[in-house]
């Protein structure tokens, strides 16, 4: 059954146009085709990316940060409490018994929002990583391809497909970006949690699923075009956070005002009226359609809807800026979901303190509770 499956699987219908099979992309005369085994390399590639973005936090992003004044803060923790633990989480119903004095409860709900909170300097950490390797991405991708006939003339991705051989530029402009989003997926329950983090699986998710198949299939061409088009701007969000971080306002919203103009160009006018036009048009004058042909478009299509989604998010933080309004956090960019939490603790403290109003039993105590709060702020 498991090879009927995996026969069924790599069903040339599946992958390739019709009269084509694998055996017309085996190596031979010295030209090398693009092969699913090679795709193996990624998963530990990804973990040894981990590995240096650890040592890359620790001595490069942490003494920039302290370069920058920017300092891990002391929070004091909640104290343990059961009760308070389960309502802060659930919100559920009302607990009958609190055994604390109702400022004893805000003290405890602002600590223990302050534990979930990601530290400046995390942030600052995840961002510097990011924004290394988006920038060096972007300058290696525009190596791989500013030189090729098919970044000039579109049509030129569909010259010989699928019999199309691949170079060691673009096999290792592959694997390093597929091993990187490997590397973002495996880390995202870790890095800093944001109000798109649904957003940020599918988009993983959907990016890793298409730079796969894009190998498959031998879409390279256009793979590495795509690719080279998310880097562009990716680079300058995350220099936008880090002087976010750093303190340094004005910096940051010029550099935000710029990502955001490439953001558009690129993502919503670049992608879908030359990039999605070159995938969707150009092959139908070559062979009919197929599973695979449409299987990219719709994961390019997935990839579309989520770009409309954050230059929402890119146009609403850009609106702030221009009527006045300071960049709190940068868009996609930086929403943290600090605003939910707090938002949500404010909820937590009206029906907490609306249970005991109708005569919920309270014991007051002294403990770790009382005593000056100015550090938790």
């Amino acid at each position: 059954m498991l090879q009927t499956l995996y026969d069924y699987f790599w069903w040339e219908r599946l992958w390739l146009p019709v009269n084509l099979t694998w055996a017309d992309l085996e190596d031979r005369d010295g030209r090398v085709y693009a092969k699913a085994s090679d795709l193996y390399i990624t998963l530990p590639l990804a973990l040894l990316f981990l590995i240096v973005r650890y040592f890359f936090e620790l001595y490069v992003a942490t003494p920039l940060a302290a370069l920058l004044n920017i300092k891990e803060k002391t929070r004091l923790r909640a104290p343990p409490n059961a009760t308070l633990e389960h309502f802060y989480l659930t919100s559920g119903k009302q607990p009958k018994q609190s055994g604390l004095s109702g400022r004893q409860v805000e003290r405890w709900f602002r600590r223990r929002r302050n534990q979930d909170r990601p530290s400046l300097l995390k942030k600052f950490r995840e961002a510097s990583w990011r924004f290394t390797f988006y920038l060096i991405a972007f300058i290696a991708g525009m190596a791989v391809i500013v030189d090729k006939p098919w970044f000039y003339d579109m049509k030129k991705v569909w010259e010989g497909y699928p019999i199309q051989s691949t170079i060691p530029s673009q096999y290792w402009y592959y694997m390093i970006e597929l091993s990187f989003y490997w590397s973002l997926l495996f880390s995202i329950a870790s890095d800093v949690k944001r109000k798109d983090f649904k957003e940020q699986i599918i988009h993983h998710v959907a990016t890793i699923i298409l730079i796969s198949f894009s190998w498959f299939a031998n879409y390279i061409r256009a793979g590495t075009l795509i690719m080279a088009l998310h880097d562009s701007s990716d680079y300058l969000l995350e220099s936008a956070k880090m002087f976010n971080y750093a303190g340094w306002k004005n910096t940051c919203n010029n550099i935000f005002i710029i990502f955001a103009i490439v953001f558009i160009i690129t993502r919503l006018v670049i992608l879908p009226f030359w990039i999605l036009h070159c995938t969707l048009v150009y092959p139908l004058e070559l062979y009919p359609a197929f599973f695979g042909y449409y299987f990219f478009n719709s994961m390019m299509g997935v990839l579309q809807l989520l770009h409309i989604f954050w230059a929402y998010l890119i146009l609403r933080m850009a609106h702030k800026f221009i009527t006045g309004k300071e960049l709190g956090g940068v868009a996609r960019p930086e929403t943290s979901g600090q605003g939910s939490t707090i938002r949500k603790t404010q909820f937590l403290r009206k029906q907490f303190k609306k249970g005991w109003e109708e005569g919920c039993p309270l014991k007051k105590t002294s403990s770790a509770f009382n005593g000056p709060t100015a550090t938790e702020q």
